[in-house]
């Protein structure tokens, strides 16, 4: 029986998620005995309190939030197996828990940019490794379109402050950017502090601030008024692929481990960015019948019936405000709504198609491909647990 000690912050929907990924491991691989021990044991007992409690109850490995790489040795020179989850910077020579936070970010700056803004604010930590490379990534997308980012860098802040809910550093700040902006966090928490300080001090969501948080935390996410947009990340599989990690090092068959990268999805979309920044009402009157009726297999000349334009005017216009034609626009808003059904949900292909108004299963999956390079059963395979 393999013993894992998870020093992890249960309360949190992000680990609750890796969680349940390391446990359906354990179910097809085990079987596995765990104990889940609360973050903040790492405060109360110490690490060597920690450390001795798992060397008495003979644990074979540990996957969770430590300090530093003078508190990993301790346990590894013990014998006992480490993950650690990169919080601050990543660690030395072990596996870590990471993310593709490059690659979040460029991925918040696409969907703005497909929006039609051309104002882009950052609001994060400078000094956490998530949060500063999901803003590079966001900032390198924003520049290579033609734009730049307006940042807010708090330093960490502990839970219990309330400081967002009265006049602040923050609310200064979110009064002097430029409106209408599309403005990223680097994560749901840090959103909610956004929608919080914005209706504060009387800033319209999504009128005047459009708001994207990380991670998809529905609890968060629908805690917000307006409820929030946010990136999906994988972590249930990052937690099921740590597992297989841990027993490999367990079982000694390696001495050297690569990390464990947990990707982005797709953005679902909440009231927080429900909103199209142009001055263009024809081409944004046109964005709103596309996303309200993109479940109905629309062609360009639907659209065309919606606005007083020629196709040539429409498609100029169109490319000024998304830099897409339209039926590019329409083929890429039909991809990201099938892949959040196909990750959200058990339906078939065949079910999915049928509800966003598609007749042409084997059409759609080869466009899914040319998306995604994967087919859409094999890239529910390798994005979700079920």
């Amino acid at each position: 029986m393999i013993k894992i000690v998870l020093l992890l912050d249960f309360s949190e929907e992000y680990h609750k998620k890796l969680l349940s990924g390391i446990v359906r491991y354990s179910r097809e691989f085990g079987p596995w005995t765990f104990f889940r021990m609360p973050i903040y044991y790492r405060e109360t007992l110490g690490i060597d309190g920690i450390l001795q409690w798992a060397k008495d109850w003979g644990a074979k490995g540990l996957i969770g939030q430590l300090h530093g790489n003078s508190e990993i040795w301790k346990f590894t020179n013990a014998k006992i197996s480490v993950i650690a989850q990169d919080f601050d910077e990543p660690f030395k020579g072990v596996p870590n828990i990471t993310g593709a936070y490059h690659e979040t970010g460029r991925m918040g700056a696409k969907y703005f940019l497909k929006k039609g803004f051309k104002n882009f604010a950052f609001y994060g930590f400078k000094d956490i490794v998530w949060s500063r490379e999901r803003a590079k990534g966001f900032e390198q997308e924003v520049k290579e379109a033609g734009y730049t980012v307006h940042y807010f860098e708090q330093k960490r802040n502990r839970s219990a402050d309330l400081w967002y809910y009265k006049p602040s550093a923050l609310s200064k700040w979110l009064k002097t950017l430029p409106k209408p902006v599309a403005l990223m966090t680097c994560d749901d928490n840090q959103s909610l502090h956004i929608t919080q300080a914005s209706k504060h001090i009387g800033i319209r969501i999504p009128e005047e601030i459009a708001v994207l948080g990380v991670d998809n935390d529905e609890n968060i996410c629908f805690l917000s008024d307006p409820p929030l947009s946010s990136i999906a990340v994988d972590v249930e599989r990052g937690g099921y692929e740590a597992a297989g990690v841990m027993q490999q090092m367990i079982a000694g068959r390696k001495k050297k481990f690569g990390d464990i990268v947990i990707k982005p999805t797709h953005v679902v979309t909440r009231a927080s960015t429900d909103i199209y920044s142009s001055n263009d009402m024809e081409i944004v009157g046109a964005l709103k019948y596309i996303h309200t009726n993109i479940d109905k297999n629309l062609k360009v000349y639907n659209v065309l019936k919606q606005v007083p334009l020629s196709r040539r005017v429409l498609e100029k216009r169109f490319i000024d405000i998304t830099g897409v034609p339209v039926y590019k626009y329409i083929y890429n808003l039909r991809i990201e709504k099938f892949t959040e059904k196909l990750l959200r949900t058990d339906m078939t292909i065949t079910e999915i198609c049928y509800e966003l108004g598609l007749n042409d299963a084997k059409n759609i999956t080869r466009l899914f491909k040319q998306v995604k390079g994967l087919t859409p059963l094999e890239y529910r395979k390798k994005y979700s647990i079920k």
